[in-house]
């Protein structure tokens, strides 16, 4: 009775569910298959190092199956946990991403509210100019920075060169630009009459901040905050610049240096220490993942 044209009408066309079925079908194989395709891509790499760290010096050198270990073995995690040299560089990462995460937050999430809430004039001009000087490489920062710190240890006697805490002075340049813009997004999404409704009620700006705006904006500080703790643990060209003495390096820089002498490379401690080196991020976003993607797309939509 349903697709009986009535006179006058056009006819209606019967809907074939089926086909519609049939495509969804064949669009989530292929969502499958190129799922799979970028799995195998990216994890490639990991296994290969968690299979070159259980192999012994002998058999990585030997021109076996490079993807199969004859015979197991954790001397490569033994020697390197033991090793004094690798627990420094690994104390002086944590301390240094530690408080580059404590500074990127303080100043992002105050700068942020003070450019999205507290409208003052060219406000958006700063807010986009703060962007624009995350895009600038660090390998062009690096060298006027260390003509800077060069100036300073001439002019004052204060030598900013070659200690594991001056990166905490040098990695805030690339982790508050960013984060600041992050967290303008999502303070920009908060609706206006939250700030209002405190306002009237007597509260000052930094009250706004800290009792209204801070916890509704939890999920973007801590977006924020992985980044920021992403960028300060695995930056390589900054720590390989300022920093000589095995004491004073971090875990990438030290990692390459100590595991690597002349044309001889300890393949086995190098895989070992990277993939140790990679936990705590790796920790990190498996529990926090949802936040982070949740910082990242904040402002997107209005309302």
């Amino acid at each position: 009775m349903a697709n009986v044209a009535i006179a006058g009408e056009a006819p209606v066309r019967p809907t074939h569910y089926g086909s519609m079925s049939r495509d969804r079908r064949w669009a989530l194989r292929w969502s499958y298959f190129f799922l799979v395709l970028f799995a195998i891509f990216f994890l490639m790499p990991p296994v290969y190092m968690l299979i070159t760290s259980l192999k012994t010096s002998a058999e990585i050198s030997a021109a076996a199956n490079p993807w199969w270990v004859s015979n197991p073995t954790l001397e490569n995690y033994v020697a390197l946990l033991t090793k004094n040299d690798f627990l420094v560089f690994f104390r002086n990462s944590a301390l240094v991403s530690v408080c580059v995460v404590t500074v990127t937050m303080v100043i992002s999430v105050t700068a942020a509210f003070a450019l999205a809430r507290m409208k003052f004039w060219g406000s958006a001009t700063l807010a986009t100019g703060v962007f624009l000087t995350y895009l600038v490489p660090d390998t062009l920062l690096f060298i006027p920075l260390f003509k800077m710190f060069a100036w300073v240890r001439e002019a004052t006697g204060i030598e900013l060169i070659n200690h594991w805490w001056t990166m905490i002075i040098l990695y805030p340049t690339l982790s508050v630009p960013f984060a600041t813009w992050i967290m303008i997004g999502y303070f920009a999404s908060i609706p206006k009459e939250l700030d209002e409704a405190a306002l009237i009620d007597g509260a000052s700006w930094f009250q706004t901040l800290t009792k209204i705006f801070i916890p509704v904006a939890m999920p973007g500080i801590i977006a924020a905050m992985i980044f920021s703790f992403t960028v300060s643990w695995a930056q390589f060209l900054y720590p390989l610049a300022f920093t000589t003495s095995a004491s004073e390096l971090l875990l990438p820089v030290g990692i390459v240096t100590t595991l690597i002498k002349g044309d001889v490379f300890n393949w086995g401690q190098i895989m070992t220490g990277a993939l140790l080196g990679a936990a705590p991020p790796l920790i990190i976003y498996a529990f926090l993942m949802d936040y982070y993607v949740a910082g990242l797309t904040a402002g997107a939509t209005k309302g």
